[in-house]
């Protein structure tokens, strides 16, 4: 509501003028037939910055864990540790953002809570570490253990699998780097 003077000068009171404050309905949601729909989403949170890096974090994981579950876990006694820390690493860091991602797409409010603070910070600087750790020692165990035996064996099929989850936790990795730096921008913007 704002108060002003009349135009007139005479000192008529003040006019009290409405003002609509700002609709939810155009914040959230989709256009379906004029209409909008479903305003309790968050979707313009996927065009940004954040959201991309969000969604490509939940979707690399998963490819991840995808290839160290199906190809890798016959293999995991030759692998060994590094197989564990690998899967350990892309089943965490997935499971934590495809909840964020939910989160923030469902709820702006949560965004807006959650992804300035010191959570989202930490999770995705303890992320881009553990996965470029994980995936240093998952490309040695790779070459070491995986490559005389991809040499020898026509069809083994194991060897490009993990040579591809490697390279995709180092990307994931420094997709979370990223995430972590955007995160500590914004937290430092609030303080």
């Amino acid at each position: 509501m704002k108060i002003g003077t009349g135009s007139s000068g005479h000192g008529n009171g003040p006019i009290i003028r409405v003002v609509e404050p700002t609709s939810r309905t155009n914040s959230g949601g989709f256009e379906c037939c004029f209409v909008r729909c479903c305003t309790c989403i968050h979707l313009q949170f996927l065009r940004t910055w954040p959201g991309i890096l969000k969604v490509l974090e939940t979707v690399i994981s998963g490819l991840i864990q995808s290839l160290l579950i199906n190809y890798g876990l016959r293999y995991s006694a030759t692998i060994g540790t590094a197989f564990e820390g690998a899967l350990t690493t892309s089943s965490a860091c997935f499971l934590t953002s495809s909840v964020l991602l939910v989160c923030y797409i469902v709820s702006e409010k949560s965004y807006r809570l959650v992804r300035g603070s010191l959570f989202e910070m930490l999770f995705n600087g303890l992320s881009c570490f553990m996965y470029l750790s994980s995936t240093t020692y998952l490309a040695f165990a790779t070459k070491i253990f995986l490559w005389p035996m991809y040499v020898i064996t026509p069809g083994f099929d194991v060897y490009p699998a993990m040579t591809a989850a490697y390279l995709m936790s180092g990307v994931v990795g420094l997709v979370h780097g990223a995430d972590a730096y955007f995160s500590f921008r914004q937290l430092a913007a609030q303080r």
